[in-house]
């Protein structure tokens, strides 16, 4: 799809304030989600998308990420995806550009436009996010025993210290972010209302994993 992303730092959440309607160029990445308050970095190298990074940083450094509903050009857009402003860019001479996007608010298509430009825009409305989302000590407690099993089984080297100090909300949605599930998985992640829903589902989800015979294989959400 032209752009390759890496897994992002966890940060604190950014609040924005939302408006009704939006109009966004997207970038439709399958397997890529971006949430409220994490980054995402992108490399990016088809001209069509290389045009999409500049006409943002002329504009308002806005990109929206969507995953597509399949891996095929021009095919139809899953329903929510995340508005993910420029933070950072590296203009490389050959057209191609390196870009970290810090998640602002996600947002839910209402129509694809008709346009000339070689990239997709959508109408969208901005998703009001809940605020200041908090997790029980025994939902925090059961979500990291199931983080650690599914780390070890994937034999991922984690700095659990660290992850004992972030809040709630970047530990969810950042694992939500980067683990190695299937898009129609991450899709549900990202689509799920509240912090505690998606703590379950992430619960579930690496439950159904650690239950597989060979791990690397993919999970699949029916």
């Amino acid at each position: 799809m032209g752009g390759e992303h890496a897994p992002p730092p966890l940060q604190a959440p950014l609040r924005v304030s939302c408006s009704l309607s939006v109009r966004l160029s997207i970038f439709p990445l399958p397997g890529a989600i971006l949430f409220p308050g994490l980054q995402l970095p992108l490399h990016v190298f088809e001209p069509r998308y290389r045009d999409l990074v500049g006409h943002a940083l002329a504009k308002d450094r806005l990109i929206g990420i969507i995953q597509p509903q399949q891996s095929k050009d021009g095919a139809p857009l899953y329903e929510i995806g995340c508005v993910g402003r420029i933070a950072d860019v590296e203009a490389l001479e050959d057209g191609r550009y390196n870009i970290v996007l810090d998640g602002e608010s996600r947002f839910r298509v209402l129509r694809e436009i008709d346009v000339a430009t070689a990239f997709r825009q959508v109408e969208a409305e901005l998703i009001e996010e809940p605020e200041d989302e908090v997790l029980s000590s025994v939902e925090r407690a059961g979500f990291e025993f199931e983080a650690r099993r599914f780390a070890d089984m994937q034999g991922y080297s984690v700095d659990w210290d660290s992850v004992a100090r972030l809040d709630d909300e970047t530990l969810i949605n950042g694992v939500a972010q980067i683990a190695p599930f299937d898009p129609a998985s991450k899709q549900a992640l990202l689509e799920v209302p509240d912090l505690k829903q998606r703590c379950e589902l992430m619960i579930q989800l690496m439950q159904f994993f650690a239950l597989r015979d060979d791990g690397d294989e993919i999970v699949t959400l029916q």
